[in-house]
């Protein structure tokens, strides 16, 4: 099979789709893959790509296409075609697409479950999987009762994906009650949000708790605080993506289907890692840790910063965050110590002691007690999905 994919390769979205196909082609048969960047294809129109996909013999176009592209003009030269949601989807051809209404859904739960009552939606202006991710938020909030706290920013434009410095966007982010819940649309837009929330003075994560989503382990892990994101079963979609494809090439009577990628969990870093609640003690408490969350923390040092008798702490720290000071400040560490074996080449060894974690065998055993695996583990599971 021969692949024309027609994308932006700047993003790990689109490495990840090609894994799966990869995945799918090593049950069958080879496949090859050209790459062509979306602005060479606005360059030279459908009839252009059209051209070069028949001098190379393609079988294949999967692509970002624009609304007004005459998309069934391939598989009428005998090219399949599938379009990546870009804008809008497609009714002649199959979409790569996916179930934006639960992700919108699963992140308002997550942020529901946290104490939080403002929220917010940081997304582009008219396009097809901002605008229905964004639903399934509202929609999740509005049946907890907080329809009357919902705030929704979609001024950026998909043509400009860096396009940060906008009036209207920081007057926006800084009107927003406090603390708030935001879910950007992608993690592009959710990197743009933590930089500008930087610039603004908003502190992450206990004035603004931020989500995005495609779980990009390089851009999340660069954030400053790091990234939460949904993770999608990105590699999945590309396996049935070049299943149903090869399908449409060897029946040319089958119209092929949607490919629907379904989130598959919320992957907690730096910037959702906190409550809301109007206890302030333990508001302090859990700023304290956050802030200090690459040394050792104890329960005696939580008392030098907070008013409480140790017995009182505990009660409230429990009943705010559903967990023991112990077990939270555990998991936020193995959390960070996940981050920096993703971000950095250092030894196992190395990390552990920048953490103040003189005993190695420890650090290791705490982790896979929390994340079912070693560090070294974990490092070379995740480097895998990125191709590293």
């Amino acid at each position: 099979m021969r692949l024309l994919f027609i994308t932006d390769f700047t993003e790990q979205f689109a490495y990840r789709l090609l894994r799966g196909i990869l995945n799918y082609a090593e049950t069958t048969e080879p496949w090859v893959v050209c790459k062509m960047p979306p602005a060479h294809k606005k360059q030279v129109g459908i009839p252009g790509v059209l051209a070069w996909a028949k001098e190379w013999k393609a079988d294949v176009i999967i692509g970002q296409f624009d609304p007004e592209d005459h998309v069934d003009i391939f598989r009428r030269n005998g090219i399949v075609a599938m379009a990546q949601d870009y804008i809008a989807k497609f009714d002649s051809i199959p979409n790569i697409t996916a179930d934006y209404d639960l992700t919108g859904r699963q992140v308002a739960k997550f942020f529901i479950t946290r104490g939080f009552k403002n929220f917010a939606f940081f997304g582009y202006h008219d396009v097809c999987w901002s605008d229905e991710r964004c639903e399934g938020f509202r929609k999740e909030i509005e049946s907890a009762g907080f329809a009357d706290r919902f705030y929704k920013y979609d001024g950026q434009m998909i043509d400009s994906l860096w396009a940060s410095d906008s009036p209207s966007m920081k007057q926006w982010m800084i009107s927003l009650p406090k603390p708030v819940a935001i879910m950007a649309c992608d993690d592009t837009q959710a990197s743009i949000l933590i930089q500008a929330c930087n610039s603004y003075g908003i502190n992450i994560p206990s004035e603004a708790a931020i989500i995005g989503v495609d779980n990009d382990e390089i851009l999340c892990n660069m954030s400053s605080p790091a990234l939460s994101s949904v993770d999608i079963d990105i590699e999945g979609g590309g396996f049935q993506a070049a299943r149903i494809a090869e399908r449409m090439v060897k029946d040319p009577g089958y119209a092929g289907e949607d490919v629907v990628l379904k989130p598959l969990t919320i992957v907690s870093r730096m910037s959702s890692n906190v409550y809301a609640t109007q206890d302030q003690a333990i508001l302090t408490a859990l700023r304290f840790i956050g802030d200090n969350v690459d040394h050792k923390i104890t329960v005696g040092d939580l008392l030098k910063v907070v008013p409480l008798s140790r017995r009182l702490l505990e009660q409230r720290f429990r009943k705010v965050t559903g967990m023991t000071i112990y077990r939270y400040i555990s998991e936020l560490r193995m959390n960070r110590f996940a981050e920096l074996l993703l971000s950095s080449k250092d030894s196992v060894s190395n990390i552990a002691a920048r953490m103040d974690e003189t005993d190695t065998k420890s650090i290791s055993r705490r982790f896979r007690a929390i994340k079912g695996c070693t560090p070294s583990e974990f490092r070379a599971k995740e480097l895998r999905k990125l191709g590293v």
